[in-house]
């Protein structure tokens, strides 16, 4: 009798966590006071939404993340409320709050990212000696979202390193020079949007062509084992050394952008996790990140819209050139 293998185990790490804070307003003009609705709270910042859709999924995993000041007490206390394993180191500055505000009249978004504290060498260094010294190391470790001020560019390519050091397989979700420096140690996904893949290729990418060859220059230079493309409305692309997969953009009504990326990759490592094909974890992660559309907000997807996204989802295999 074939015996299931355990799921893997995840550590979802957040350089910068934030409080976010989510409201409605009628019009957004300058100098007058913008009477709001009702505000939503939650945690947030890449890794840690990332860790709130693989829980809602029903996976598991622990996040890490430096906090500090009122609002980190505050996140610790809402995501252990929320069920969430989660591992704080401290800092003497306040963990940031950004906030998104809806408009009523238009129905855009207005989404106010603030830079987060700056953290000193002491404290960003804390941050990979806790990973340096864990005895049972993360078979998947996901890094998503900014770094915060004072952390070096390189920080993602040095947990790169790391990672391969301890056999384990880097998750990057992240942008800019961060991003370049961690692809030249190579990590085993990456999930670049199209502006961020137009930029580390530095050509325009207009057409299906050339996101499929930016994408695999990533894979055949070693630079990341698999990438996987988000394009919003124009939909999502898988790249591998065994082949690529497209996926159409699901024809549902937009209610919010936010969290859409991270339920992207909450829904892919969600499967990963639980050794699912690649190309059947990238349609998960489609289904994951359309349904967080449906919310408006600080939204990521619930369980049931994406169960339901992912039969419609068809992950369509390239041809070779």
């Amino acid at each position: 009798m074939h015996t299931p293998s355990p799921p893997l185990r995840i550590l979802c790490l957040t350089m910068n966590p934030s409080v976010d804070l989510a409201t409605e307003t009628e019009r957004v003009v300058p100098t007058h006071k913008l009477r709001c609705g009702d505000t939503l709270h939650d945690a947030g910042g890449g890794g840690i939404n990332v860790a709130r859709v693989l829980a809602r999924l029903g996976g598991h995993c622990t996040a890490l993340c430096p906090t500090g000041g009122s609002s980190g007490q505050w996140l610790q206390t809402r995501m252990a409320q929320e069920g969430m394993h989660g591992i704080f180191l401290p800092i003497a500055g306040e963990t940031r709050v950004s906030f998104t505000v809806h408009e009523h009249s238009t129905g855009a978004e207005y989404r106010f990212v603030m830079p987060g504290p700056r953290l000193s060498d002491a404290e960003w260094q804390a941050c990979l000696q806790y990973l340096q010294n864990m005895p049972d190391f993360p078979d998947l470790l996901v890094a998503s979202g900014s770094l915060p001020p004072g952390v070096p560019p390189d920080f993602d390519a040095q947990l790169a390193r790391l990672c391969r050091e301890r056999g384990a397989r880097l998750v990057l979700d992240t942008s800019g020079p961060a991003l370049a420096a961690a692809l030249t140690e190579g990590v085993y996904l990456v999930k670049p949007n199209l502006r961020e893949l137009s930029e580390l290729s530095g050509q325009t990418l207009e057409t299906p062509e050339q996101w499929e060859k930016a994408a695999r220059a990533l894979v055949v230079g070693g630079q990341a084992q698999v990438v996987a493309l988000t394009m919003g409305h124009l939909g999502a692309l898988l790249v591998t050394r065994e082949g690529a997969w497209f996926a159409q953009p699901l024809p549902i009504q937009v209610a919010s952008a936010v969290g859409a990326g991270d339920s992207f990759v909450g829904g892919m490592v969600w499967a990963l996790q639980h050794h699912h094909p690649l190309a059947e974890a990238f349609a998960w992660g489609v289904a994951a990140g359309s349904a967080a559309l449906l919310s408006v907000g600080t939204g990521l997807c619930c369980k049931e819209d994406a169960q339901q996204l992912f039969a419609q989802v068809q992950a369509v295999p390239c041809e070779r050139p």
